[in-house]
């Protein structure tokens, strides 16, 4: 930074200097008054207008300054070989004076004969380094480190920004804890790691808490990313990574943050081909830099990702990252504390309850949960409202999980009472199976891709799933397929996707999970692997034809089973569907006070008003669950 300013104000130095050499020399001698022919000079002279000369001495001429009786000044301009002029003053009784040339100094002459070559030099030296990058990317200064050091000044996160993933605030408060007071953990033998790693989907707030650490330790906090090592010359990376551990080790303690470090940090020797790995060399010149014959005492090294699978594992062992945080996607009260967080931002109504829109978004991240704050204001926005109401953030999450409305899409009424039966069949299955997550809504409006969406909803947070449930989850979308067999005698394309799912489900259940008496707990899966993660690249295959063939004969024993029992509750319950199916035409949507009318042989209540003030006193109705699980579409 220091060069790059001395070398600006050094080339604007040498322009003024020059342009003032050239404007003092226009402006020397310039005198006021009237220029006159030397000829007219002598006649004024003569005539004794003249009462005082002033003779200035120059190269081959002198210059005349003269003052005439009526107290004019006229110039004029004598070669100096008149010699006849003095004794023309002194006849007239002129008074006169004689000036010597005024001989320049050396700088003078050196300024008035190099300036301008000092002027294009200096100017072609500043265009050829703007052209370069202006001193940061130019051709000397691509091995320079391209991190970027907080402060306070332009960080203002703090550990109050980040919410929902308290396991991990804790991990990484100790870094902040021990650089401000080391001796509370050295006194027990303790060392801090060199290297925490945080883990986690995209989303979840691991480049916040980056920031946050950056905002609440008082020591400088160097931000660079994954790809900024990456550039077109060879070695530009290794020496980036020197050049940015040298910045550190200068600033020490300090901490340095990596931010999607696969993009460098991959498994060495993966892919195919040969020669020099221009990004291996990068991942060497960084696992030495962080625990090689050097140790860089005081500097903390923080990296985020969330491909740990591809990472190499020397950059994992102890020594290096020591220390690996996981930042998960948050539970119930994690996203009620991040909503609480985004919605500080937007001014919101009474009605709003963050608990219970914490309970209707499970499996959402902090960054789909801060999108959600997002589109119930511009929903807002749209109907002018004030402040953002329940209604909005309803609005809001069926657009996340379902997609936007295409309502411009207009279907035939065929097709319209075909995908009516066809979403009314998956609400019927996922009603009547145990195990199976409740339906919130369906519809037969258009959105995203699907021309219909049955929307089901866990009524919590679930990690793992059991036999049970996958069967359920088989039948409920085979639902779809079997309501249009049966009441519209006809099979369309917008099963597809549900085969699909209900497929890779079945293979899971009996090559992956041993969901299976007849093949057992064994995993007949392939290796899938890509090459370029540094997978092998060869396909393995350890199972011979005749299992292969016990396993298709397994997944279409459970798919048949399962498509037989939808079959049989749909055709069992046929005045549920065409009374469900009535409801979709009529209204489009229906949710699950609707559906628990038709399924107790009630007339369904007619659809919400939103715009009533009773209806949006009820909140946002059972909105519980994961649209992830949303068995299906029409598509």
């Amino acid at each position: 930074m220091n060069n790059q300013w001395f070398s600006k104000i050094a080339v604007w130095l040498v322009i003024a200097l020059v342009l003032f050499t050239v404007f003092k020399q226009f402006d020397r001698g310039v005198v006021q008054g009237q220029s006159i022919p030397y000829s007219e000079f002598l006649d004024e002279v003569r005539n004794g207008r003249i009462k005082q000369v002033t003779l200035q001495e120059g190269y081959g001429s002198s210059e005349i300054i003269a003052l005439t009786t009526d107290d004019r000044r006229i110039r004029s301009t004598a070669t100096t070989l008149d010699r006849g002029l003095v004794g023309d003053l002194i006849k007239n009784d002129v008074k006169f004076d004689v000036k010597p040339r005024e001989e320049p100094s050396l700088l003078m002459s050196l300024l008035i004969s190099w300036g301008p070559m000092l002027l294009l030099i200096g100017v072609w030296v500043y265009f050829m380094r703007q052209m370069q990058g202006g001193g940061k990317g130019g051709a000397f200064s691509f091995g320079k480190s391209k991190a970027r050091m907080l402060d306070e000044s332009n960080n203002s996160v703090t550990f109050a920004d980040v919410a929902g993933c308290d396991e991990a605030k804790e991990e990484v408060k100790e870094l902040v804890d021990f650089l401000k007071d080391p001796q509370k953990f050295q006194k027990l033998g303790g060392r801090i790691p060199r290297g925490v790693l945080m883990v986690g989907p995209p989303g979840t707030g691991k480049t916040l808490l980056a920031k946050a650490i950056a905002g609440e330790a008082k020591v400088p906090f160097f931000s660079i990313s994954g790809s900024d090592f990456v550039e077109m010359f060879v070695g530009v990376g290794a020496a980036r990574v020197r050049d940015m551990f040298e910045q550190a080790k200068k600033s020490a303690p300090c901490i340095i943050f990596v931010d999607e470090i696969d993009a460098v940090g991959r498994h060495r020797g993966a892919g195919l081909g040969g020669g020099n790995d221009e990004r291996e060399q990068t991942l060497n010149q960084m696992l030495v830099e962080m625990d090689g014959f050097e140790t860089n005492l005081g500097v903390i090294v923080m990296a985020a990702t969330n491909r740990p699978d591809i990472l190499d594992p020397a950059l994992l062992r102890p020594g290096r990252f020591d220390r690996q945080v996981y930042v998960t996607l948050p539970d119930v009260r994690g996203r009620e504390q991040i909503l609480n967080v985004h919605m500080r931002k937007v001014p919101i109504g009474q009605d709003i309850r963050a608990d219970i829109l914490a309970r209707g978004t499970p499996g959402f991240s902090g960054a789909d949960l801060a999108n959600l704050v997002n589109e119930a204001a511009l929903f807002a926005a749209r109907r002018n409202g004030r402040v953002v109401e329940m209604v909005d953030f309803e609005k809001a999450k069926d657009k996340i999980m379902m997609g936007p409305e295409r309502k411009s899409m207009v279907m035939p009424e065929e097709e319209r009472k075909n995908t009516a039966y066809h979403e009314a069949g998956h609400a019927l299955v996922a009603r009547l199976l145990p195990k199976t997550d409740p339906v919130h809504k369906v519809t037969i409006i258009p959105r995203g891709r699907a021309l219909g969406v049955t929307m089901q909803l866990p009524e919590g947070d679930r990690y793992s799933m059991d036999k049970g449930r996958m069967l359920s989850t088989i039948s409920v979308l085979f639902g779809g397929r079997i309501a249009e067999e049966v009441f519209m005698d006809q099979m369309t394309t917008g099963a597809s996707n549900d085969f699909e799912r209900a497929t890779q489900i079945a293979r899971d259940m009996v090559t992956r999970y041993g969901m299976t008496d007849e093949l057992g707990p064994m995993v007949y899966a392939e290796n899938e692997g890509e090459v370029f993660l540094g997978r092998s690249i060869t396909k393995q295959v350890n199972v011979s034809e005749q299992t292969m063939q016990k396993v298709d004969r397994e997944i279409r024993r459970i798919i048949d089973e399962q498509y037989v029992l939808a079959r049989k509750l749909i055709e069992d319950n046929k005045d549920k569907m065409h009374a469900m199916a009535k409801a979709l035409l009529e209204w489009e949507t229906i949710d699950s006070d609707q559906i628990d009318d038709i399924m107790s042989d009630r007339p369904p209540r007619p659809p919400k008003d939103w715009t009533s003030p009773s209806a949006r006193s009820t909140g946002s109705g059972p909105t519980v669950g994961n649209a992830d699980s949303a068995p299906a579409a029409a598509a």
